[in-house]
């Protein structure tokens, strides 16, 4: 199996930790190892490093380059712009293709955490299998409670079964519900959440581009007669053709909306494997460990001997404390809360309104001075 990875994402949902010029892709949430490395971990036995693509921006590059010193530079696509993950995996797929015109293919953002890994794998195998009839695969996420900041899919008919996992025809990609449909939804059984991940044969999803999103397909051609030279590198040559023709995308339109809900011939395989994409701070709290008070402390190392400062609490509930500076935090007669303190800035919001962070970071960007 081929893989991409889309590590360009800027994480502004996690600031002031992530930043532009640091994403939440690059951090070690929870740890050990960055976001980015635990995706390339949990895919390794089934993706050889000579098969694997990161797509990324520019600015990124050497930022991926470190953290995967045993990845070729030829395989990291650095994208001119950001013109949606419709481009971003049709990218990586022509230039897989280049190399092997039915090559599976598998795509997986770099900022997911995933707890069952051997699930995750076993999921995976199975679908690569339903892939190689022809059918365009994703993963989707039983749901375990009615959140409406995901998409959601109905699925039909079982198609195949293999340990203990089962692929089923998909009926229709639905948009983030409403409270009272997700409700329903999550009664029906019949619903997964949209991870965004999926697997393929790179032919199949490059013609249902070329069908549905006929101005990415014409970008992709003219790149890939130059990477069928190089077999699929990352080399000047292909820079130079991606730098021609991108900007002729004018728009961002997404693997889901151009493609999926439009295609046919899909399956989805439902799976529990503790998935989680990070998408703000009251998630982060889940990765962590809390106290009977319900509180989550999250501290860094900030001298020689790795001395863990404290946070001092009075009265404090169901509290996120994420300290990376050192400095003590206290509290008193607080519930509910997220405070985070970097170097970057200091973030204080309730849980509840953890998806204002968003509008936090890009006020902030605004606010700096330009040179």
């Amino acid at each position: 199996m081929y893989a991409s990875i889309l590590a360009g994402g800027s994480g502004t949902r996690l600031w002031p930790l992530s930043t532009k010029i640091n994403p939440k892709q690059f951090l070690r949430l929870p740890g050990p190892h960055t976001m980015m490395q635990a995706t390339v971990e949990r895919i390794a036995p089934l993706v050889p490093m000579d098969h694997l693509y990161v797509v990324t921006f520019g600015a990124y590059n050497d930022s991926v380059a470190a953290q995967l010193p045993m990845l070729p530079r030829e395989q990291i696509i650095a994208e001119p712009s950001g013109r949606g993950t419709a481009a971003s995996i049709g990218l990586a797929a022509t230039l897989i293709a280049a190399r092997d015109s039915q090559a599976i293919m598998g795509s997986f953002a770099a900022d997911h955490a995933i707890t069952d890994v051997e699930g995750f794998r076993r999921a995976l195998a199975l679908a690569e299998e339903v892939a190689q009839q022809g059918y365009l695969v994703t993963l989707g996420i039983t749901p375990t409670y009615p959140e409406t900041g995901y998409g959601y899919i109905r699925y039909g008919a079982p198609l195949t079964q293999q340990d203990g996992l089962r692929a089923h025809t998909v009926e229709q990609f639905i948009e983030k519900p409403k409270r009272a449909v997700a409700e329903e939804y999550l009664a029906a059984g019949n619903y997964v959440w949209n991870a965004g991940i999926f697997v393929w044969r790179v032919d199949r999803i490059l013609q249902e581009i070329r069908r549905w999103t006929p101005t990415v397909a014409d970008v992709l051609d003219e790149i890939g007669v130059v990477a069928a030279r190089t077999q699929g590198r990352m080399t000047q040559e292909v820079e130079q053709a991606m730098r021609a023709a991108w900007p002729r995308l004018t728009e961002n339109i997404t693997i889901d909306t151009g493609v999926m809900e439009r295609a046919s011939g899909i399956a989805v395989i439902p799976i529990s494997v503790g998935w989680n994409d990070i998408g703000s701070w009251a998630q982060v709290a889940t990765l962590y460990a809390c106290d009977d008070q319900g509180n989550t402390i999250v501290e860094q190392p900030t001298d020689a001997e790795g001395q863990l400062h404290t946070h001092i609490g009075v009265q404090t509930r169901d509290t996120l404390i994420y300290n990376a500076t050192g400095r003590l935090i206290t509290t008193a007669g607080v519930e509910g809360l997220i405070i985070v303190d970097t170097p970057d800035g200091l973030l204080i919001c309730s849980k509840e309104q953890a998806q204002l962070v968003k509008e936090i970071a890009e006020r902030v960007q605004q606010a700096k001075p330009t040179a």
